[in-house]
């Protein structure tokens, strides 16, 4: 039986206010708000979020490949994958591939998932940007999601059917290298997507002996919205079966939202349920799934619904123009930040990527970053590797400086106690700077601390306030 064994979903910290753009602007804009990719993170940072989170909640099952779609690459010639592979720490021999550049990769990913012989982590992530003022800049949206797929093991939603179908035509478009994506006059989008989503969905429940009646949940999913609001009425499908429309709160996040629709009905859903999911994207993806027994005990880390209602709506448009690099600010009188090696990045992998400290055998002092000697007792060479990923901690004490650079400052430099022992000083991100205190709650996250000159990211992790889970 093939299908989702888990998943995670991943939604930044921040949301734009709509409003703010046409306050600020005059025009565009709307309704609601957008979810924002913060300054420090990227496609490759919010998937390893979502992946830490489907791994997290399936601790017995591990995937022998990994899959990365994102319409947004953090590097062109370089797997992202490989980022995403080290930070959750898979094993050497866990293959690690994208399927980068379009929004359909998404879906694609997905489909190849869930055909591997073995188990496959699909991420899907992407970061929606647009010219101020512009409809893609007010309706886009940031975000991840994470699939543990594949058969053998006890799934949450079994794979009944898949169907596609392909076309070439000029729909939306973006130059390498282009910040934003074009599109062509939305009637012709409409009339080119319809009839294929039609195709797709028709043959999908005729392979897996349904009807449309038969269905409980179905999500549609595109950058095209015209389109697919015309899709779903078409397709025989109840109107109560329409799943919550996700962009008045969190924009579209292009290659992940289908994922992320789907994370949705699943956080919902009972067993026994007819889920349809539907990407309109250079064609049309159709998946059906039913849910099992098992999705009625399954914890996901944090819901979809959690992550919405646990964002930051405070966010000013200046900001959100800046992080984008649509608003060219003074830069800091400062050199700038030397670029990580590529040799000690490589023998660090574990501490840099995985956030693993070491523990002694001797006197069980836990050590971040990981040492041969012992600072307790001094035992040398005695040590076992520590994930602290996944471990919370607490504030000792915290610093806010208003000297040191940032693209959202004043920069919190905290030092936090992990729970079980350990003792580390790091940055603080999604904070509001005035409600930190001593002894708070925090959790690790992986970031991109700064992007060189010569086109180097830097990841490493970073402290947070812990979000609802």
């Amino acid at each position: 039986m093939s299908g989702i064994i888990s998943y995670g979903s991943y939604v930044p910290y921040y949301r734009l206010q709509r409003a703010a753009v046409t306050a600020a602007l005059g025009a565009g804009g709307g309704q609601g708000t957008r979810s924002v990719a913060s300054y420090d993170e990227d496609t490759t940072s919010m998937g390893v979020e979502a992946a830490r989170a489907a791994l997290s909640a399936a601790p017995s099952s591990r995937p022998d490949s990994l899959l990365f779609a994102t319409a947004v690459p953090a590097y062109a010639d370089k797997t992202n994958a490989t980022a995403i592979h080290a930070a959750v720490g898979l094993d050497e021999s866990v293959a690690a591939y994208d399927l980068a550049g379009a929004v359909r990769s998404g879906a694609g990913a997905l489909r190849l998932g869930l055909q591997s012989p073995g188990p496959t982590l699909v991420v899907s992530a992407d970061i929606r940007t647009g010219l101020p003022g512009g409809s893609d800049e007010a309706n886009g949206g940031d975000g991840a999601v994470a699939f543990l797929v594949g058969d053998g093991e006890p799934v949450l939603a079994e794979l009944l059917a898949v169907s596609a179908s392909s076309a070439e035509f000029l729909d939306r478009w973006r130059a390498p290298g282009a910040l934003a994506s074009r599109q062509w006059e939305e009637r012709f989008g409409e009339t080119a997507y319809v009839p294929l989503a039609q195709s797709a969905v028709t043959d999908a429940l005729k392979r897996a002996g349904l009807t449309p009646d038969d269905v409980d949940h179905l999500a549609i999913a595109g950058l095209h919205a015209r389109a697919a609001r015309r899709v779903a009425p078409t397709l025989g499908v109840r109107a109560e079966a329409f799943a919550p429309d996700l962009t008045p709160v969190l924009g579209n996040t292009g290659t992940a939202h289908l994922g992320l629709a789907l994370a949705d009905i699943l956080d919902r859903a009972g067993p026994g349920e007819v889920i349809v999911a539907i990407s309109l994207a250079d064609g049309a993806d159709a998946l059906v799934f039913r849910t099992t027994n098992a999705v009625a005990s399954f914890m996901p880390r944090r819901t979809v619904a959690n992550l919405v209602a646990s964002g930051n709506d405070t966010l000013p448009y200046p900001t959100f123009l800046t992080w984008r690099g649509l608003l060219d600010r003074e830069p800091p009188r400062r050199p700038d930040p030397d670029p990580p090696a590529a040799p000690p990045s490589f023998r660090g992998e574990a501490w840099k990527f995985a956030f693993i400290g070491s523990r002694c055998e001797e006197c069980a002092a836990r050590h971040l970053p990981p040492q041969r000697v012992c600072v307790k007792c001094g035992a040398a060479d005695r040590m076992q590797p520590e994930p602290l990923a996944d471990v919370g901690g607490t504030i000792a004490t915290y610093t806010v400086d208003r000297l040191a650079y940032s693209l959202n400052p004043p920069v919190v430099a905290t030092v936090v106690d992990f729970d079980g022992g350990g003792r580390f000083q790091c940055e603080m991100t999604d904070v509001d700077p005035s409600s930190v205190r001593i002894a708070d709650r925090v959790e690790m996250t992986f970031r991109r601390l700064f992007t060189a000159t010569n086109g180097i990211h830097n990841y490493f992790w970073k402290a947070r306030p812990e979000r609802g889970s």
